[in-house]
């Protein structure tokens, strides 16, 4: 063969190997491989997406046996919309978990002790107190009203019907007084027993809150050095 013949040969050779490169850019590459274990337990195989795991996760393999992506569930109507209610369940649980440590925080930067604690309580019940003392000082006052309207009323002793109108409504406005202070004294003693009841429920979460703060915090390298110093200068012994 002449050297101009075989320098011909190579070019074609050459230029029809560029030409199946290109090609092969163009086909892009080898299909995947689809598997998954359905509803049954079956794994199953096949070179496009299996009907039968729809409702489970896919896996796509390379040729080689890699997986490639992994292929979520084809979700229902019903399905979406019931994931779409349990992200917005763990959305809200979330937002109730951060506005409860904010909470914490709150009470805590206000009650940093029990001594603060035991004054704000003090201070609350002596409201109470307070307000229950001016009560009794007006039921002592409408007592002694209602004894001044008795002494008029002797006067009619034997016939309590001919005692003037206006006697009569005043004792009946002084009785509904009298009763409405002493239902107004109970429900102030059930009011301190919610008072009692809030701050003990406060005290004891601010137990826990106190007792968190002062646990010191244990760094990785703490943690690791307290270990080599229980170890000894002679390292781990086993």
């Amino acid at each position: 063969m002449s050297k101009s013949a075989w320098f011909m040969g190579g070019v074609v050779l050459l230029s029809w190997g560029a030409d199946l490169a290109l090609a092969q850019q163009q086909q892009g590459p080898v299909g995947g491989i689809y598997t998954c274990v359905d509803r049954n337990g079956r794994r199953l195989t096949a070179d496009r997406p299996i009907p039968e795991c729809l409702d489970r996760e896919q896996r796509e393999l390379s040729p080689s046996g890699m997986t490639r992506r992994q292929i979520g569930p084809s979700l229902t109507e019903l399905e979406r919309a019931a994931l779409e209610a349990q992200k917005r369940k763990e959305v809200e649980e979330q937002a109730r978990i951060v506005e409860e440590r904010r909470r914490e925080r709150v009470l805590v930067a206000r009650y940093p002790n029990k001594a603060a604690h035991d004054v704000e309580r003090a201070a609350a019940i002596q409201l109470v107190d307070d307000v229950t003392a001016t009560a009794e000082k007006r039921i002592t006052e409408l007592k002694a009203e209602r004894k001044k309207l008795d002494v008029e009323m002797e006067f009619y002793k034997k016939d309590p019907n001919k005692a003037p109108m206006t006697l009569r409504r005043k004792i009946g406005e002084v009785d509904d007084s009298l009763a409405e202070q002493q239902r107004f004294i109970a429900g102030q003693d059930q009011e301190k027993r919610r008072v009692h009841a809030r701050f003990d429920t406060e005290l004891a979460q601010l137990r826990k809150l106190w007792d968190a703060q002062r646990v010191p915090a244990v760094t990785p390298a703490a943690s690791a050095a307290s270990a080599g110093n229980a170890a000894g200068p002679g390292g781990p012994r086993y």
